[in-house]
């Protein structure tokens, strides 16, 4: 467990900071960090990028690296929490179809918060929870047990509730009981786990989590997205639910709406493509099934 009291002690030195000095900090480590990426690495990135956007081979590089360099300020801030926590909103203001999810929440039914690795989305959970909504984060379970440890305690402190993607049947109970699911929507599961749809313009396997449990528990789809501003504050944008219209063709209906929030993260990635996260081999299995 050394890594949990390392973290946690990295984390109280780091509220001690200014806020201004901290994130310089982190920026600072992030440009560091970068020179010891596998160059491999960099080269898939840079190719994603230029895939997917048609831009030049060094407007591709820019953009990956000011990808890359987002996560020095972004984990500052999840090391932040304890100072954080008391005073979100000065942080993240929630903007879009937040009273559209408060209704949802108020009949008792929950909803999904359909989401992205772009911006601060570690951010994301702990704003919903502060401004009153609850909120329910899915991790995937760290492999350092003392790393698991630290960011769930994190997650908590500032008013999630975490479960493990393995928790199916506890998400079904708590979104029941009018709790919001949060899922992220675009990495690349194993085959047998999701279904091809076009992201970019290219067969891309997605989750099909959000779609799916949509479906069967007849919840709304909140496609919700984070952006740091110039100024270091965070805009949170909730944008208009999507619905599951359940036809007796389960995967048809699954398929449609994934296609729907995958169509919604590609907006948003090409309004900011420097803010998601391009270092994720994002077409890997379908590349290895050829």
């Amino acid at each position: 467990m050394f890594s949990y009291y390392a973290m946690k002690l990295l984390s109280h030195l780091i509220c001690i900071l200014p806020y201004p000095a901290a994130m310089a900090l982190g920026e600072g480590l992030a440009r560091l960090a970068w020179h010891f990426i596998p160059t491999r690495r960099k080269t898939l990135a840079g190719e994603q990028v230029m895939r997917c956007l048609g831009v030049s081979a060094a407007e591709a590089e820019r953009i990956a690296r000011a990808s890359s360099l987002r996560f020095g300020p972004m984990l500052m801030e999840v090391l932040r929490y304890p100072v954080m926590q008391p005073h979100m909103s000065d942080y993240v203001t929630l903007t879009g179809a937040v009273e559209e999810v408060r209704a949802a929440v108020a009949v008792g039914k929950g909803a999904i918060f359909a989401t992205s690795h772009s911006g601060n989305w570690e951010l994301m959970g702990g704003a919903f929870a502060s401004s009153g909504l609850p909120v329910v984060g899915v991790a995937k379970r760290q492999s350092s047990r003392g790393m698991d440890r630290f960011i769930n305690e994190y997650r908590t402190l500032v008013g999630m509730h975490v479960t493990y993607r393995s928790g199916v049947r506890e998400m079904f109970r708590m979104i029941g009981e009018g709790w919001i699911i949060g899922l992220i929507s675009d990495q690349d599961p194993a085959l047998r786990d999701g279904v091809i749809v076009d992201f970019f313009g290219q067969p891309t396997n997605t989750f099909t989590g959000a779609a799916a449990i949509a479906r069967r528990c007849e919840v709304p789809i909140f496609p919700v997205f984070i952006h740091r501003e110039e100024n270091g504050h965070h805009v949170i944008t909730v944008e208009p639910p999507l619905t599951v219209d359940k036809t007796d063709d389960r995967a048809a209906d699954v398929r449609r709406v994934t296609q729907c929030v995958s169509d919604r993260i590609e907006a948003w990635v090409r309004r900011y493509p420097e803010e998601w996260f391009w270092l994720h081999d994002r077409w890997k299995s379908l590349r290895e099934e050829q």
